[in-house]
This record gives C-alpha cells, structure tokens and sequence, in this order.
C-alpha cells in the first residue's frame, strides 16, 4: 500500500499576505465604527428629515413625508395663496460663494510670497517659521475671533485711526469684517499646503531659467508655478470649503448684516424651529461641497497633478 502525504496550507497561508509594518484591518474597526456613527449616521438622519414636515408643537419634526423643504429653498407662499420664486436663499448661497472665493483669492496672494520665502530659508530657520504660522492653530478660533473683533471695532485700534482721520467708515459688523475674519482664520491653510510644494522644488531649475535669460516673472509662470500646483490646488480646495460652511465669522463680526449659508442653517434649528427646512439647506450645502470636490480633483487630474485633500 502507498501512502498518500496530504498538503495542508497552514492558516496564515491561507489568508492574504500582509505586507511588511501592515497591521490586521481588525484594529481599524473601532475607528469606522465611530466615523460612520458620528459622521454617515448623522449625514443619514438630515437627509431624511429634509423630507419631513415640521412639528405642530414645539421642536422636532413630524413624520410626514413631503418635499416642501426643498420646494420653499426657491418658491415663496404669499398671504393671498399665490407663489412668487424666492430669491432670499440664493442670494445667501451666492454670497457664501463670493465670500469664500474672495477670501481664497486674498490667502493665495498672501500665501505665494510667504511660502516661497520660507521653502528658501536654512532648516532652521524653516522650522521656526513653520511652527509661528501655525501658531494661531494652538488657540481657540473662538477667542482669535474675540481678538480681532476688539482690534476693528469703532473703539478699537483700527476704528480710532478712522477716527482721528476723521473718516466716517465702520469695518465691524459689515460684510468686509466677515471677509477679514475669514482670511485671518483660513491664512494658514493656503500656506502650509504651498510650503509642503515649494519646499521640494529643486531651485537650481529657476536659476538655470535665469542664466538662460528669462525674465523674474517669466521663471515664475513657466517653472516655478507649475511644480508648486498641486499645493495650491490643495490650499484652495483647503480655503474655499471650510470658508464655504463658516459660522463664527459672519456671526461676530457680520453681525447678521452678511449673513452666509451656516448661519441661515442655524437660525432654522434655532429660532425658527424648522428643522425638515434647516436639514434641506444642509444637503444642499454638503450637495455644493461634494461638487466642488470632485470639480477640484477633475481638474489635478486633467493637469496630471496629484493633490490630496485629505
């Protein structure tokens, strides 16, 4: 009789190998547990309440399903039962966008010389400032607000300069006190991503450029500009969408006068006690966003650019 020796692949064999300093997916479970129940599960429950009713009493909504939420984004009820397009919301939605573009616009002014600059300092002196720009990230956005508030009040530093000059100008509470507050908070955020790029550009290029004869600014454009895009195309996408959904700055320093999208969305959960209305403006808000994600990632990819917004 012959014996027949049977193979048995052992049980790590079996399964699929894992690469060197690769750890069991096992360990991050936790984490997907808490993201989807602190992220998807809440995402979840406002897009289904946009399309209840809102509460007879009280807060809350009633398990009614209509698209009346969405309808009364565009479309105003008058008291003699006719309906004229509500142009209240699109105007807010419109100033959001023209608030966040300006305030991306300004922090990439801002950001392209003072990027540049550090990438180009010794190491040392690189850390240090690195560390003094995001140095503003160590304190609360709530009292940096406080303080810049204070700073353009009528009675504050800017306002008595004003006022000596005998201008009758007022920065706070207006639509140019919301914008500032928006580029002192999102300054940071155009020019770490810019650095990241600039400080991996090889400047031998941009002084070969020179000996070649080009001109500063033709170096600028032709070479420098497209080896730090992918940060800039960071940095924006970084500004822009955070800006987009800002709260705080409009609210203190707007002082209701320039009121974006955020602040519509909490005064329905707040005042107006309209939450079906409220989650409306957020899917419509999350819509936007998720837009202009995949607007930011078709175009590095059409440029051959490979940006990571996350």
């Amino acid at each position: 009789m012959t014996a027949i020796n049977v193979a048995t692949e052992s049980p790590a064999l079996q399964n699929e190998q894992m690469r060197p300093g690769q750890t069991s997916p096992r360990l991050a479970l936790p984490t997907v547990l808490f993201l989807v129940a602190t992220i998807a599960v809440p995402i979840a429950i406002t897009f289904v309440y946009s399309f209840l009713s809102t509460a007879d009493i009280g807060t809350g909504v009633k398990w009614d399903f209509t698209l009346s939420a969405y309808r009364h984004l565009f479309v105003q009820d008058k008291l003699d039962g006719t309906t004229a397009f509500d142009t209240r919301y699109v105007k807010v939605i419109w100033n959001s966008f023209v608030y966040s573009a300006i305030t991306t616009v300004v922090t990439l002014i801002l950001s392209l010389p003072i990027a540049m600059w550090i990438a180009t300092r010794a190491e040392s002196a690189r850390n240090f400032l690195v560390a003094a720009v995001t140095l503003p990230f160590w304190i609360s956005i709530l009292i940096r607000t406080y303080g810049l508030r204070q700073l353009i009040d009528d009675n504050g530093p800017v306002g008595g300069v004003f006022h000596r000059l005998g201008l009758d100008y007022h920065i706070i509470y207006t639509p140019t006190a919301t914008v500032i507050g928006l580029i002192y908070v999102f300054l940071p955020f155009m020019i770490l991503p810019i650095y990241a790029s600039a400080e991996r550009f090889d400047f031998s290029l941009a002084e070969a450029g020179y000996d070649l004869g080009a001109k500063r600014m033709t170096v600028f454009r032709k070479i420098v500009l497209p080896s730090i895009r992918p940060g800039i195309i960071s940095g924006i996408a970084l500004v822009f969408i955070p800006a987009l959904g800002s709260f705080l700055q409009s609210d203190m320093l707007g002082g209701g006068k320039a009121n974006m999208i955020a602040n519509v969305i909490a005064n329905q959960f707040g005042q107006s006690r309209n939450w079906p209305f409220g989650c409306a403006l957020s899917v419509l808000l999350i819509g936007l966003t998720v837009l202009f994600v995949q607007i930011i990632r078709g175009i590095s990819a059409r440029s051959g650019d490979q940006v990571n917004l996350v």
